[in-house]
């Protein structure tokens, strides 16, 4: 049975869908006034591949990941670049999903935005003012009452004294407690409003993820997710507006993924480590960086470097090596048909072992490279059945995570990294590099060796590896 890190108990737990066959997943998204940065990435991947498994498994899975397009980062940036903030919003969707299809990651079924759903947070409101859990403020802002709801603290641990101590309360704030948060918040000279009961104003942060995630799953699911970094306060806030609105148990799973370093400290742009994917997958393919996000385990935190992107290049070109010269069918049926001939193998249990418990995608990973080596035993004893099987097999389990989206000529042909559009059109091409290694073959037939090294210390030169092997001379791009 699948068991699951529960940050709320935080305990492992088995993990039962509440309709059997059937999972609701919501995942908190991306407040869309910037490109993609590497931490956005790593909490993207993580869940990419939560959705993946569970469906694996045979769930049909409802997976919810909201966009808020309406925030006070939207707002300050529409008006630094003199433009409307649905146009900023607009073309900052579009570049997400253009950077989540670079990295392979799959859209979720649902993808709902905030404006979409201001009534319905409106009357999430209204049924929290009823319930005396929020009150509007002489300044127009109606706040949630913290010190009404008994388990405000549940999720993160904290406790409302402790947290009061440390508070600071504006001299201009209207709250009754400096813990109570906005729920809506009155309409400013120049920016974006609804009108509301409360006058004209626009919601809070919070009260979007309880208001879509209970619409689209219903008032209590089966799994929440986001970054370790939401757990406080917005996820607690979350618990208190659905459960204090609803009076049920909001969810009963919570995950939450680990933060990105870079290089051993935390990403900041006042650090200047600060990277986009954009950024990031101009020396790196997309594939090394989805490589790096899934292949630790998902709580864990990752160390961003050009060296762990390098050591995840070694570790792609390892796996796309052994799959090398294996002609590995493209229709489905043809490859399970071809991995039913191995019989009770033990590699699928033991990458389903290691994903039975709380998705240990390390463990998972180090069964594609033992894999690897059985694929390259087999080849070199010329057992080539055995080895084409295989080679499906680990193609299969590879892409329960998403990854070994390339075959394995076009991986290993690819340059060092993508090349900026004047360099590629400078680039040897394929068949240009075919050709060479095509004229070193018959100088080496002929005996003429100064020319064939001539000709592999040219290619050398612009990062193309040859090997010699029994059936002739392969080339890859380093």
């Amino acid at each position: 049975m699948l068991k699951i890190h529960n940050s709320l108990t935080r305990k492992l737990e088995p993990f039962e869908p509440m309709t059997p066959g059937k999972v609701g997943m919501y995942v908190c998204g991306i407040t869309v006034y910037d490109y993609l940065h590497i931490g956005h990435a790593r909490m993207l991947a993580a869940f990419d591949m939560v959705y993946r498994y569970l469906r694996h498994l045979g769930h049909e899975v409802n997976y919810v990941r909201n966009i808020t397009d309406i925030d006070d980062k939207i707002i300050r940036r529409a008006n630094e670049n003199g433009e409307a903030f649905t146009d900023l919003t607009a073309r900052m969707i579009e570049a997400m999903h253009q950077d989540c299809e670079a990295l392979g990651l799959e859209r979720p079924v649902h993808e709902p935005r905030a404006t979409d759903h201001i009534d319905g947070m409106i009357q999430m409101i209204q049924q929290l003012e009823a319930k005396d859990l929020a009150y509007a403020a002489p300044n127009g802002d109606v706040y949630y009452r913290v010190s009404g709801f008994a388990d405000y603290g549940c999720l993160s641990g904290r406790k409302l004294d402790d947290m009061r101590a440390g508070a600071r309360v504006e001299v201009d704030e209207a709250k009754e407690d400096p813990l109570d948060f906005v729920l809506w918040k009155a309409a400013k000279p120049g920016e974006p409003s609804w009108e509301s009961p409360w006058g004209a104003g626009r919601p809070g942060w919070h009260i979007e993820c309880s208001v879509m995630s209970t619409r689209l799953l219903g008032r209590t699911f089966d799994i929440h997710g986001g970054g370790m970094d939401l757990k406080f306060p917005h996820h607690e806030n979350e618990i208190a507006q659905s459960c204090g609105a609803h009076g049920e148990r909001f969810v009963q799973m919570w995950m939450h993924n680990g933060f990105v370093e870079v290089n051993s400290e935390k990403m900041s742009k006042s650090l200047g480590n600060f990277f986009t994917v954009r950024e990031v997958t101009q020396v790196y393919w997309p594939d090394e960086v989805h490589w790096l996000m899934v292949a630790s385990h998902y709580r864990s935190p990752i160390n961003y470097s050009d060296q762990e992107l390098d050591g995840a290049r070694a570790c792609l070109t390892r796996l796309y090596t052994a799959l090398r010269g294996l002609v590995l069918p493209e229709d489905g049926s043809a490859a399970k048909q071809l991995i039913a001939s191995l019989g009770d193998e033990p590699y699928s249990a033991r990458f389903h072992a290691a994903m039975q418990e709380d998705f240990n995608t390390a463990g998972a990973v180090s069964v594609l490279f033992d894999l690897a080596r059985e694929i390259n035993r087999l080849k070199d004893a010329g057992e080539s059945d055995g080895a084409l099987a295989h080679g499906a097999l680990m193609r299969q389990l590879a892409g329960v995570l998403g990854l070994l989206r390339a075959s394995a000529d076009e991986w290993l042909k690819r340059p060092s990294q993508p090349l900026p559009r004047e360099a590629a059109a400078s680039a040897l091409s394929d068949g240009e590099v075919d050709a060479l290694v095509a004229e070193r073959t018959e100088a080496r037939k002929a005996k003429n060796f100064a020319r064939s090294d001539e000709i592999r210390d040219e290619l050398a030169g612009i990062g193309i590896v040859l090997e010699d092997g029994a059936g002739g001379t392969t080339w890859r791009r380093r």
